[in-house]
Order: structure tokens, then C-alpha cells, then sequence
């Protein structure tokens, strides 16, 4: 199937809330036609969680979800700074901790600078 078609087909599908496509993950068939990686598409949905304010708990899975598929600790960390305009300051320091990054913000500002 091309792009185009497969694009037009995945926009239907979601216009009219095909409840099996959302099951099978949304059409996304990583490694199969699409132009995403999985590391790309694994390093979208840490940016989605945070920019929506999800849980801890969703946002360490997503991370290791990013993790595993090859994203490093800096491309996660990168992706927190590129939505600091969208999503906001705030949600980022929130989300920081939470982002399996293992970075102890409480620790930070105790001891700022190591003194």
C-alpha cells in the first residue's frame, strides 16, 4: 500500500473511531512501510505523556518503552527540552523524576552544586 493510501486509510480509520484499529495500536506497524522507527515512535509517546501530564507510572513506562526500543538518556531528555514551548516548564520538572532518567531532583536542590 503507498504512503497516500495508507495515510488516507489511517485518517478514516480514526474519523470513524475504529475501536480495532485503536486495539491493534493504531495502524502503527513499525518496520513495515512506515516512515517512523520504533525508537522514533517510543520517543514521540514519552513527549505525548508529558505534554498530557500522565502519571509516573506511565511516564517511566514510556521511557523504558524508549529505552528498550535504543533511545539513549539524552535523546529523552532532549525530547523533555523540545516541548518545554508546548507542554511548559512546569509539566517538565514534574515529569523529570518520573521519566526513569534516575535523577534525584530533591537531592539536587538540597545540595546545590555539591555544596
Amino acid at each position: 500500500m503507498s504512503q497516500t493510501a495508507r495515510c488516507q486509510e489511517t485518517l478514516h480509520r480514526l474519523a470513524i473511531f475504529d475501536e480495532g484499529f485503536v486495539k491493534a495500536g493504531f495502524g502503527l506497524d513499525l518496520g513495515h512501510g512506515s516512515t517512523l522507527d520504533a525508537k522514533a515512535a517510543a520517543l514521540l509517546q514519552v513527549a505525548a505523556s508529558v505534554a498530557l501530564g500522565s502519571s509516573a507510572v506511565c511516564l517511566q513506562w514510556n521511557a523504558a518503552r524508549a529505552l528498550a526500543a535504543g533511545a539513549t538518556k539524552d535523546e529523552i531528555t532532549d525530547v523533555l527540552l523540545a516541548i518545554v514551548p508546548v507542554a511548559g516548564l512546569g509539566r517538565i520538572v514534574s515529569a523529570a523524576p518520573a521519566s526513569a532518567l534516575e535523577y534525584d531532583v530533591e537531592g539536587a536542590l538540597e545540595e546545590p552544586n555539591g555544596q
